[in-house]
């Protein structure tokens, strides 16, 4: 598929909030222009915002977003006592942790199961629009049943609020998503949540939207081009400088060209670029991700995290509709391709985490929207959204390990014990990540609002 990364293009305009949002221009193609300023845009943060300076058990974190709704009830929450209609088709398997089981379809991944937590108690008020539901879950502000795409007033993800609170010690991209701008149903609006919003448009990520699964995977906008060698770059720095130098009472002007400077810098960067190259990977290791678009996705967040980025984001689906919205057919689209692909992915990634020694200052998230319906429906055995009770993963980074946080009743239907909400949890993942969940943040007319006012760290969660 063609390439196409998300940059921001607002002018800088510091008494001003950020522009509306277009679908163009987040879709934009093309690359990074050395005489423009979109890598500085990437890069620009008000400087009146100052990173925190605290200290913090993790230092990035990988999120794993199951976009659509994965089936707790055939994935992490089995019923097996439960009536036919609900405990469909799949038996469960047991884990490295006892009593703990999982699907027979998730192996590798009960192997695993000693560096985890499970929280089957999470709900929230979003049962039809997934864009709302999506939003719920990745910032923890429930709006309820209200849909649509990304807007400038959206609360920031996790990944441009670590960015701008700890920004990453070398030359890199702070906050990466991928594979896919997931849309709300095809040719919708991008879903919400995984953008800057009142931060602004310089706090988006850069999306990578080109299969690592492809032999031609690259990153060449991170590089010099064939037209521009170092001795022209340096010529151009040195003009940077001396606009820098002529402009030197201009607030706006002096922002920018620094920001300039940082794009040089990042152009130049080894471990930006290095990060990227996935053929250094042994062909073991990158058959062990599995050899598609969200195996290689899941392996290239490690190696971005390895080199220094806050946050890799992978959004699993195209559209909301695509992947694990599963209305219909859901056991043969879980057993055929989903469940394979997830299993090999996570597994892979919190085994390379281990034997690397990241585990512990790496926050590892899988999760979804929701959950879906305890009852199966009659279109080819499916099941539809069900916001009342699910479960997700955490790993590393200050979580506990090998341990279950919460349960529903008998059918999955509803939380039984220590319900909730993803507020709850985007709260607890910003305290291992060293972010205080009261922090208050400005927008771009300096205007305060909380990160996650609705939300209180988990302490039982916590090592």
């Amino acid at each position: 598929m063609p390439f196409r990364h998300l940059l921001p293009t607002d002018r800088p305009q510091p008494c001003s909030g950020p522009m509306p949002l277009s679908r163009r221009d987040m879709l934009q193609a093309g690359g990074i222009s050395l005489l423009g300023l979109s890598l500085p845009r990437l890069l620009r943060a008000d400087e009146t915002r100052k990173p925190l300076g605290q200290a913090s058990h993790a230092e990035a974190c990988i999120l794993i977003f199951l976009n659509g709704g994965p089936s707790h009830l055939d994935m992490w929450d089995m019923k097996p006592d439960a009536p036919a209609e609900v405990r469909g088709e799949f038996k469960p398997i047991r884990t490295t942790v006892t009593g703990v089981q999982l699907s027979e379809h998730l192996p590798r991944l009960a192997q695993q199961m000693q560096h985890c937590t499970l929280v089957r108690s999470v709900h929230h008020s979003v049962n039809n629009a997934h864009a709302a539901a999506v939003y719920t879950g990745l910032t923890g502000h429930d709006r309820g049943e209200i849909g649509g795409g990304t807007r400038p007033t959206d609360h920031p993800a996790i990944g441009s609020v670590l960015g701008l609170c700890r920004p990453p010690r070398s030359n890199v991209v702070p906050y990466v998503s991928m594979p896919y701008v997931t849309q709300e149903g095809v040719g919708g609006p991008p879903q919400p949540g995984f953008f800057g919003g009142l931060l602004g448009r310089t706090r988006d990520p850069l999306f990578v939207l080109r299969d690592p699964n492809s032999p031609q995977f690259a990153m060449p906008e991170l590089g010099l081009s064939t037209e521009v060698n170092s001795a022209r770059l340096d010529a151009r720095k040195r003009l940077l400088d001396q606009l820098a130098a002529s402009s030197a009472s201009d607030r706006t002007t002096q922002e920018m060209t620094g920001f300039q400077g940082k794009a040089f810098d990042l152009l130049v960067s080894s471990a930006s670029q290095k990060a990227f190259q996935l053929d250094q990977e042994a062909p073991v290791v990158r058959d062990s991700y599995g050899r598609n678009i969200y195996g290689q996705s899941t392996l290239l967040a490690r190696r971005l995290i390895e080199a220094g980025t806050r946050v890799a984001c992978i959004s699993w689906a195209p559209d909301a509709n695509a992947t694990w919205d599963t209305h219909g057919n859901n056991f043969t689209k879980l057993k055929n391709t989903l469940l394979p692909q997830l299993d090999a992915a996570v597994s892979s990634l919190l085994n390379d985490l281990v034997q690397r020694g990241m585990l512990q200052k790496t926050v590892v998230a899988v999760m979804g929207e929701f959950g879906r319906t305890p009852k199966i429906n009659g279109n080819g055995g499916g099941r539809d959204h069900w916001n009342f009770c699910y479960t997700l993963m955490l790993a590393g980074g200050g979580f506990k390990a090998g341990f279950v946080y919460g349960a529903s009743d008998r059918i999955g239907g509803r939380p039984s014990q220590n319900p909730v909400t993803p507020a709850d949890i985007v709260a607890t993942i910003y305290t291992c990540l060293g972010i205080s969940t009261d922090l208050e943040l400005h927008d771009r007319l300096a205007r305060p609002f909380s990160l996650v006012p609705w939300g209180s760290p988990i302490g039982e969660l916590l090592a």
